[in-house]
């Protein structure tokens, strides 16, 4: 199928591109209808995820994963392209998503940005502090933040054990690699893994970690809508 295009990836010189997987159905999130669509803020929670990559000048183009059948994009004007090529898991959609990018253009050497659609407080500041953090890196990274929670282990609905939590990390996104090492990762890896960087682990490889923002979540839960909304207002407040 061709995917509708509102953008090219014709530029040579083309270095770094972002992916919005964009295909759950959102089932956790409690809403009626994909999450990613739901209004936060004013607007349907994935154009505050593309508003904030639109800010971003190094980036070359925006690629978003939907469904087959998908149409939202179609009359919502926006500046990326979109590809139907979504599939049964994220993996699977990341991966139909690399090889959309290559397919338009983009070079198997280039830099590609993973980010959930549903972490709909992503600012460019972050995503700038990614690229400066990895575009020199042999192998990339992702923006985490550092466990402040106590953690436990459960057996049988009680805690079982204490685990020690300072070499622990909640990985977010973006998530920065190579769009060919990412691609071959995620066919060896298979659709098990749940991020890219865990991809990358599986073949050996050590992402770099990049300390992230607590308000960085992504949108789960019902009662995440109402946090990401009380976010977003006090920035438009702000700014």
């Amino acid at each position: 199928m061709t995917a509708p295009v509102t953008a090219s990836l014709t530029a040579p010189s083309a270095r770094l591109w972002a992916l919005i997987p964009c295909a759950g159905t959102g089932s956790r999130a409690g809403s009626d209808g994909p999450k990613q669509y739901q209004p936060v803020a004013g607007q349907p929670m994935v154009l505050h995820t593309l508003s904030a990559f639109a800010a971003v000048s190094r980036l070359s183009g925006v690629l978003v994963v939907v469904s087959s059948g998908d149409t939202f994009f179609d009359n919502q004007g926006a500046t990326v392209l979109v590809a139907p090529c979504g599939g049964s898991t994220r993996a699977g959609s990341v991966f139909n998503g690399l090889t959309a990018l290559v397919d338009r253009g983009a070079n198997p050497d280039d830099w590609v940005l993973v980010h959930d659609a549903a972490r709909c407080l992503i600012t460019p500041e972050q995503i700038n502090t990614l690229i400066d953090a990895c575009q020199g890196d042999a192998v990339g990274g992702l923006l985490a933040l550092k466990l402040p929670d106590t953690l436990k282990r459960e057996v049988g609905g009680r805690v079982a054990e204490t685990v020690e939590r300072i070499d622990k990390w909640l990985a977010q996104t973006p998530q920065m690699f190579r769009i060919a090492e990412l691609q071959q990762a995620l066919l060896v890896a298979g659709d098990a893994v749940t991020d890219e960087a865990s991809a990358l682990e599986f073949v050996g490889k050590a992402p770099l970690l990049v300390e992230g923002s607590a308000q960085n979540f992504k949108v789960t839960y019902p009662q995440d809508f109402a946090l990401a909304q009380a976010v977003l207002q006090a920035r438009l407040q702000t700014t």
